[in-house]
């Protein structure tokens, strides 16, 4: 009865290990079959991601990379708006089949979802805050109200570190308005919104970043669901092929972006050293696969 009981167990933990690789195989398989695959993208205006006005196309950083992604896994790409609220939601519910929503690595969002280990950025917090305010170094926050984007991992230490009293608003673009309404005395969000809105746009001639450095320097990752490790091997090996070739610098420069973190750099050479592989797409769909997309 003994052995039976261990034979019993066995069995039954080898069906639980054979149905988690099924499911890890999931998403790669379907992305083939059907030669689509649906990426979630974060589109809050400026450079990293908005809506061109003549085309209603999405253009910026975060549409190239997801069409590139789409390339390298030789299938076209379906690209699906996400706002910082609801872009975990959109993948763990299966509307999306990968994140490239500047959302950067940390151990909380790690434990909910996968993710390809190469970080394609790297990104820290910037304070948006009107000029005159006297507010100058991160502790200047203490006690005043911080506006962010509901789900911000800058959230956190901004309450905890530096004492502020976090707001969270639905989205990066509620937050900016709660800030030039004086709802807060700063908005936080990632530095490649805050510095491009503050250099470029007349609008907010009146606001500053005076804060020297970021809040919470992190890396910014391709996002799967949990254990899809062939979903996460793949989009990981395209991402080391975007470092080999200098890809990501290049589109970084053609975007007009100001790199805040030398990571694209450092990426390169290390790929150039250790010889990663280029990326290769299937030429059925690669053609298709680069051709812009409306999103939804």
């Amino acid at each position: 009865m003994a052995l039976r009981k261990i034979f019993n167990m066995t069995a039954a933990w080898a069906m639980l290990a054979a149905a988690g690789a099924a499911h890890a195989d999931a998403t790669l398989d379907r992305i083939h079959e059907r030669g689509k695959v649906a990426v979630g993208v974060l589109v809050n205006g400026g450079v990293f991601g908005s809506i061109d006005p003549a085309t209603q196309q999405l253009v910026g950083w975060n549409p190239e990379l997801a069409r590139a992604l789409a390339q390298g896994l030789g299938a076209q790409v379906d690209l699906v708006p996400v706002q910082t609220a609801t872009r975990v939601q959109f993948l763990i519910s299966g509307k999306v089949d990968l994140l490239v929503a500047s959302m950067e690595l940390n151990p909380e969002r790690a434990q909910i979802l996968g993710y390809a280990p190469t970080p394609f950025y790297r990104v820290g917090g910037a304070a948006a805050i009107r000029k005159g305010s006297g507010i100058h170094e991160w502790e200047d926050l203490r006690g005043k109200p911080v506006c962010v984007s509901q789900g911000s991992s800058f959230a956190d230490p901004l309450s905890r570190q530096y004492g502020a009293q976090v707001k969270g608003y639905k989205s990066s673009s509620d937050s900016l308005l709660a800030l030039r309404g004086g709802q807060c005395v700063a908005a936080v969000h990632d530095s490649t919104l805050i510095y491009p809105l503050l250099k470029s746009n007349p609008e907010w001639s009146g606001y500053e970043a005076p804060i020297a450095g970021t809040i919470l320097p992190a890396d910014s990752v391709v996002w799967t669901r949990k254990g899809e490790t062939d979903t996460i091997a793949a989009v990981d090996r395209i991402v080391r092929g975007w470092h080999r070739s200098g890809w990501l610098i290049d589109t970084e420069k053609r975007l007009g972006i100001e790199p805040a973190l030398p990571l694209l750099q450092d990426l390169h050479r290390r790929a150039e050293q250790e010889g990663w592989p280029p990326v290769v797409a299937q030429a059925a769909t690669q053609a298709e696969s680069a051709k812009p997309a409306a999103g939804k």
